[in-house]
């Protein structure tokens, strides 16, 4: 998972840089690069592998200048080699990027069409040429990198370094999170305050939409709107950040917020972007496959029953979903062609690990999705598909269920693909969707100042309903279980239209009625389903897109809105705010929002 370094020193920057990305190697990497300034001239040196290689490439040849920028690549687009790594440079900008850029492709044909000529696959360059671009305009370095912003659609971090300009990095925040560390007559950027721990302990972060032009005497941060905007600097122990929660109040708000930078992550392991090829199923034969187990316990479950829809509508293959603990126990016959996967974010869980072993035993073809490749449940299947999540420390899933969720929608285009479900073409559109999600996650993340506003209602409830259809359903009995663990309430999932099946019986103006539920071609019959809640006094809080709250009309108690998304993606996005209003409505009952009562993150006993 990247990592960024920016110092504006006293000494050589490389050296600096270099130690600061060996605090980040715990995120994963498979490439790495420095860039500086020397007499107003940019270098750089780069190197695939581990930051030793980087490392001996500049013993053998060193790299000079107090001022420059480094990065830990994990391939987004292209592959792991050189050419690939960051920082990407032209003749006047050197840029390193956490993220994807969404519109790269349509970026770089414009670019391509006015002469530009590219090196690499990546999405990164395109910042790079997109830059020099505004730079040849005549635009000063401040202007330009704004220029640039304005352009690109994604979810990402960026520092930039200028030709000439040895006083000066620019960086910018959008999805993924980034740190300013306040020296003695130097300055620092980082991806996070454990890259910036050696060199200072007091340190800014960016917020959602940020820029700031960083020198020597300090930093003058924008906001997405390009105004001046003060962020406070913040003094943080240094024996502290190991486990630090940025400008957080709980590790679960700062993993919420993490999601934009994972999910690239994760898509970029298992997307190929630049080809239109979806990877994450390179080691799985779908057509040799007539039936799949999909196993898990808790959250991970309901990433299970989400899946079943993909599985079963795009690629046409028959899906059982089993909570683990009970699996076994109703001894299933399984198909002599069978796949079973089983989904675990620590790969530890004692019933889902019982449920493979159960399957291994009868020749099933299994296949696990974990977030620790190393855990007993990966080194017992026959393919890991790595969520790389990286470390969750709230017990409550958010980072781990939304990456789980990507894994699965990608495998269920490859596996439709696979089985002639899915052209070229229908796939490339997959793949298009999916690069959304950072971008549509950042999205639904800015609308959590009227999520908060809600959640303070819901704080007063003893009783809360959550009500959702297609795979809405299964994302609803996800975020009642994300407020009965965390705030205490009583909280119930179902299928709306179950709902007169018994459920609204318990309607009356004290139960809140959650309602999930995106503008598509079940929409219609959610709106039925409230207003059956809404004549009886029950209080609707619809989370939809705009067009959906529009149709909804007057009743509806209150709205939460979501971008417009496309379907396959929709459960990733609309997580968001279930998991949010969780969050704060325990927040604001003043519970143990990182470690709830009664709870443990990974449970290792049957």
């Amino acid at each position: 998972m990247c990592g960024i370094v920016g110092v504006i020193g006293k000494s050589e920057a490389a050296p600096v840089i270099l130690d600061a990305l060996k605090r980040l190697e715990y995120r994963g990497y498979d490439s790495a690069g420095i860039a500086t300034l020397d007499s107003g001239v940019l270098d750089r040196r780069r190197a695939v592998g581990k930051l030793s290689a980087l490392a001996e490439v500049l013993a053998q040849n060193p790299i000079k200048g107090v001022i420059g920028i480094g990065h830990t690549r994990w391939a987004t687009h292209g592959a792991p080699n050189e050419t690939n790594a960051h920082p990407h440079a032209t003749k006047k900008v050197a840029v390193v990027h956490n993220g994807i850029i969404e519109n790269f492709r349509s970026l770089r044909e414009d670019l391509e069409q006015a002469g530009v000529i590219f090196e690499t696959e990546t999405d990164t360059e395109v910042i790079a040429h997109l830059c020099t671009q505004f730079l040849e305009r005549g635009l000063p370095p401040a202007d330009a990198a704004a220029a640039t912003l304005a352009k690109l659609h994604g979810a990402f971090a960026l520092c930039f370094l200028f030709r000439g300009a040895e006083d000066l990095m620019i960086c910018a925040r959008r999805g993924s999170p980034l740190a300013i560390g306040y020296g003695d007559g130097e300055m620092f950027v980082g991806s996070d305050a454990l890259a910036l721990a050696p060199m200072t302990d007091r340190v800014s972060y960016l917020e959602e939409g940020d820029w700031a032009c960083v020198t020597r005497d300090g930093a003058q941060i924008f906001n997405q709107e390009g105004s001046p905007a003060y962020r406070e600097v913040k003094t943080i122990a240094v024996s502290s950040v190991l486990v630090d929660k940025g400008e957080h109040r709980h590790f679960m708000a700062k993993e919420i917020h993490e999601q934009p930078s994972v999910l690239a992550y994760t898509l970029s392991a298992h997307l190929d972007a630049a080809r239109d090829r979806i990877t994450a199923a390179d080691e799985i034969d779908f057509t040799a496959i007539d039936r799949l187990n999909l196993v898990a316990c808790g959250t991970a479950f309901y990433a299970c029953e989400i899946a079943k829809y993909w599985f079963e509508d795009l690629a046409r293959l028959p899906v059982e979903t089993d909570i683990a603990s009970e699996f076994r126990y109703r001894n299933p016959p399984l198909s002599p062609n069978g796949a079973a996967v089983f989904v675990s974010q620590s790969g530890e869980t004692a019933d889902t690990l019982a449920a493979l072993r159960y399957c291994k035993a009868a020749d099933q073809k299994i296949i696990s999705i974990v977030n620790v490749t190393t855990s007993s449940i990966a080194r017992e299947s026959d393919v890991v598909v790595p969520t790389i999540a990286g470390p969750e420390i709230g017990v409550a899933s958010t980072k781990a269920f939304t990456c789980q969720l990507l894994v699965l929608a990608a495998l269920a285009a490859a596996a439709a693909r696979q089985r002639g479900h899915l052209d070229a073409d229908g796939e490339a559109k997959a793949i298009e969707a999916l690069l959304t999600a950072p971008g549509k996650v950042t999205r639904a993340l800015a609308r959590e100042d009227n999520v908060w506003k809600v959640a303070h209602r819901l704080a007063q409830a003893r009783d809360i309903l959550y009500l959702g259809r297609g795979a809405m359903f299964p994302l609803a009995l996800e975020g009642a279980l994300k407020l009965k663990e965390i705030s205490y309430i009583h909280a119930e999932g179902y299928a709306s239209g179950e709902l007169k099946h018994g459920p609204i019986a318990l309607i009356d103006k004290d139960v809140p009625v959650i309602v999930i539920a995106p503008r598509d071609a079940l929409f219609e019959k959610t709106v039925s389903n409230m207003q059956e809640v809404m004549a009886r006094g029950g209080k609707v809080v619809l989370i939809s897109d705009r067009d959906g709250i529009e149709e909804a009309g007057e009743g509806v108690w209150k709205s939460i809105e979501m971008p417009k998304v496309e379907p396959i993606i929709a459960p990733l996005v609309y997580a968001i705010p279930a998991q949010l209003l969780a969050y704060h409505t325990a927040v604001h009952k003043g519970t143990d929002v990182d470690q709830p009562r009664n709870l443990a993150k990974s449970v290792t006993v049957e």
